[in-house]
């Protein structure tokens, strides 16, 4: 084992990039308060400056994937569509089966330049996460509480002021509604077979209100919808503490451009179209399985060196004062005081695998296990 892949091992390495990771982000966050005051004088100079911050954060847990793990993301589609990438708003539909679904997607979106740009139709719950949450605030990300009632208003009051955003926004929408697991999906063919819609392998019945509703918000700013659909070589059900520990992974990505004209005006023909691309999804990952690679041509984009370089500038400001410290602490030889600071690191570290358990699938909401019965 050489040096490097004994340090991705070691647990003192992974508090680091999680102090480096946490503190930056604290950093952010308190700038991201201080634009406040330009929102009424300048909204997209705000606007602008906060893709900016967001950037600064999320290539960190880009810089993992793409450096630390060197896991390699592949597209398969075709040139067309390739050249559309990073030159226009889109809706971005990706399948919601893995822990790091969302990691391969901000990949793909720091590689085309959009990642301080990009949005998301979150849960609620995510708001009130320390540092991604707050991030996301700054980011007018649009949060719903997944009770289609009480979210309509405030979703398409998000959406809306989406219009007139300065930079090219990938709006990602996971239409499940939730992280595919075997109860969640018996539950959801229960329903599909009540509705007579066809059965689904390898996804969720999708939920069309939040689709239908972006498409009509988003005509006249968006392009057009990316049906994403991911899955990882080896059949490997990839973790963002694998990542952490330096294990590679190999994801694939079957990537197809739909322009907005294509999809239906009216609301239910709408989601008749989102139910009939489920299916294609769903026969895109058979071929998966059986192949072991999507049809269509491959593509594998470049790294770049700008999530790197915005780790290694965070951890020269914030590791050196931290390391000096620690110094001083044990240097003055008070117990009290080394208590007091091993006590911080066990809390630290506590704060840290908490914010990773965010992603866990095992930890993931039960949103979807008796939501399905009900009606959308």
């Amino acid at each position: 084992m050489g040096l490097l892949a004994f340090l991705k091992t070691q647990f003192v390495v992974h508090l680091l990039i999680g102090f480096v990771f946490v503190v930056s982000g604290l950093i952010i966050n308190s700038i991201q308060l201080c634009t406040l005051v330009l929102w009424p004088v300048n909204k997209q100079l705000y606007r602008r400056l906060n893709c900016r911050l967001a950037y600064s954060l999320w290539s960190q847990l880009v810089m993992l994937l793409e450096w630390w793990s060197c896991t390699e993301c592949t597209l398969f589609t075709d040139q067309a569509t390739v050249g559309h990438f990073g030159k226009e708003h889109v809706v971005i539909i990706l399948n919601h089966n893995f822990e790091i679904d969302f990691l391969c997607g901000w990949t793909m979106c720091e590689r085309f330049g959009v990642l301080g740009s990009s949005k998301v139709l979150a849960k609620r719950e995510l708001l009130y996460v320390p540092l991604i949450g707050w991030t996301w605030y700054f980011l007018e990300i649009v949060f719903c509480k997944r009770k289609w009632e009480e979210d309509r208003d405030a979703v398409i009051k998000g959406l809306r002021r989406l219009a007139d955003y300065p930079e090219y926004v990938w709006f990602l929408l996971y239409c499940e509604g939730t992280r595919f697991t075997e109860k969640k999906h018996r539950v959801s063919m229960e329903v599909a077979a009540s509705k007579g819609l066809p059965v689904l392998k390898y996804h969720l019945l999708p939920r069309t209100k939040g689709f239908t509703t972006a498409v009509q918000c988003l005509r006249g700013t968006v392009a057009a919808v990316y049906d994403v659909t991911l899955n990882f070589r080896g059949n490997k059900n990839p973790s963002l503490l694998g990542i952490l520990y330096g294990k590679k992974y190999e994801a694939d990505m079957c990537v197809r451009r739909f322009p907005l004209e294509e999809i239906p005006l009216d609301e239910k023909e709408a989601a008749q179209w989102l139910h009939k691309l489920y299916q294609e999804k769903d026969a895109l990952q058979e071929v998966y399985n059986q192949k072991g690679v999507f049809p269509g041509e491959q593509f594998r984009p470049a790294r770049r060196p700008w999530t790197l370089l915005n780790f290694l500038l965070w951890a020269t400001l914030l590791l050196s004062p931290l390391f000096s410290f620690v110094l001083g602490v044990f240097a003055s030889g008070s117990p009290l005081l080394i208590l007091t600071f091993l006590g911080f690191v066990g809390a630290a570290s506590f704060g840290v695998r908490r914010l990773i358990g965010v992603t866990e699938i095992e930890k993931g909401s039960s949103y979807g296990n008796q939501e399905f019965k009900k009606k959308e």
